[in-house]
């Protein structure tokens, strides 16, 4: 028994005509080719305004009062961490070269390969331990800065920089702590301009 014949269209008009009225039927191509005003010309498929599925914002949702960026406390465990392996990383590769350097009159035994061993250990250490407290000494005072001017800028920055240099290299007096303090001014400045290095050109700047 054929479903399509005309009897069927007029049984489902008559069901819409008693539910509402009946609903006219269009095809696809007669669709896409209706505009609207101010909108753009329907999808054949979806039946929506293609402009509507189109996402201007951020696709996450922020906690109330969150900033969309991290703090410098946030940023600190991954900082101090970070300095501490790349210490690791370069005492280790230092600790080897001065190893090999001290044991090339000696054969390849085991009292040689223990010296390289300690050698390794101790330079390895000494950089993590040397990075890792410039690090924590640097987040300290940037969290500081930030918390009392309520604002995060480069300031935080070269300033916990400044201080940073001053106070690592205090034990060697006040000409230490001056050096160490204009050594931290420069580093710092320079990443306050890299991270600005963006918004100098015209693009946005990263962060802090």
């Amino acid at each position: 028994m054929d479903n399509n014949t005309p009897e069927s269209g007029g049984f489902k008009g008559g069901l819409g005509s008693l539910f509402g009225g009946g609903t006219p039927e269009y095809s696809n191509t007669e669709l896409a080719g209706v505009p609207l005003t101010g909108m753009s010309p329907l999808s054949p498929y979806l039946n929506v305004d293609p402009r509507y599925l189109v996402q201007d914002t951020d696709e996450f949702i922020l906690p109330t009062g969150a900033n969309k960026t991290r703090g410098r406390f946030e940023l600190a465990f991954f900082t101090i961490g970070g300095c501490c392996i790349t210490g690791a990383a370069f005492g280790t590769l230092n600790g080897l070269r001065m190893g090999l350097m001290e044991t090339r009159d000696m054969s390849w035994s085991k009292p040689r390969n223990v010296q390289i061993l300690n050698m390794v250990t101790r330079q390895g250490a000494s950089w993590a331990n040397t990075l890792g407290s410039v690090a924590l000494l640097y987040s300290v005072f940037g969290v500081a800065f930030e918390k009392a001017r309520g604002a995060e800028d480069d300031i935080n920055t070269v300033a916990a920089g400044t201080l940073t240099g001053m106070l690592f290299k205090s034990t060697g007096g006040l000409k230490g702590a001056a050096r160490g303090g204009l050594v931290g001014l420069a580093m710092s400045g320079l990443y306050a301009l890299y991270n600005n290095w963006g918004h100098l050109k015209g693009t946005s700047p990263s962060h802090y």
